[in-house]
């Protein structure tokens, strides 16, 4: 991640509307039995030393919170240092993501959205997958680009959760962009607030497992961040 960060155009661009509302004419598509497939990916750049342990940890209730619905099937995928870029194989254990986490170290460098929706979308092309969950901190690419791969993912109906580390203001207006044209939701937490990004991982992993409807029990029931993404991702 680099000091300096160019503040992306808050303006959408034309290619970008015509996706909106290519993407507004999509049928949504439910899940329709067997596991949820949600791709799991990190930022591991240095920025995120910090948290990665509570990631490591968060991340395996997923697995739970999802297992009445069906349960799930989790892809971890991380970016680090300059062109670090690893994807495991679909899991559906919680203590094999967990010991595959462990065992990666943050390293210095430049963002690579870019190439985990890329990978979404090959994933999404072999093998329906019910959302994206991507957390991280920076955004250091070009926003067009970005918004470009966003709106192919949109129209395979492939949901993105953009988790927001911290306060950076060229990741929150792209992370909210890319949020918009897939029909996700962005939220941001800080280093201190674990319960809360402990409970947006669970509820993506119910709207994983279960759908639209499932993810909007859960957030009358629990309320707080759970009932503000369900709202955010109900939005038409």
């Amino acid at each position: 991640m680099s000091d300096s960060k160019k503040l992306p155009s808050q303006s959408i661009s034309r290619e970008v509307q015509e996706f909106l509302e290519k993407l507004a004419q999509t049928p949504k598509v439910k899940p329709a039995g067997g596991k949820g497939r949600l791709i799991f990916a990190l930022d591991a750049t240095a920025s995120r030393e910090p948290t990665w342990r509570d990631a490591c940890r968060i991340q395996a209730e997923m697995f739970h919170a999802a297992a009445a619905l069906g349960g799930l099937e989790i892809q971890l995928c991380y970016y680090r240092g300059m062109t670090d870029f690893e994807v495991f194989p679909w899991l559906v254990r919680a203590e094999d993501l967990r010991r595959r986490m462990a065992g990666v170290d943050c390293l210095g460098g430049y963002t690579q959205i870019g190439r985990v929706l890329q990978h979404a979308l090959q994933e999404a092309r072999k093998s329906k997958v019910d959302a994206l969950v991507f957390v991280g901190d920076c955004m250091e690419e070009n926003v067009d680009a970005l918004c470009k791969l966003a709106g192919e993912l949109g129209l395979l109906g492939v949901k993105a959760f953009l988790f927001q580390e911290g306060f950076d203001p060229a990741a929150e207006l792209a992370f909210k962009q890319i949020a918009r044209l897939t029909q996700g939701a962005h939220c941001r937490f800080d280093a201190g607030s674990a319960q809360q990004l402990r409970d947006l991982l669970n509820a993506v992993a119910i709207y994983a497992a279960g759908g639209m409807n499932a993810l909007e029990n859960l957030g009358r029931s629990r309320g707080g961040v759970v009932l503000q993404l369900a709202r955010q991702i109900g939005k038409p």
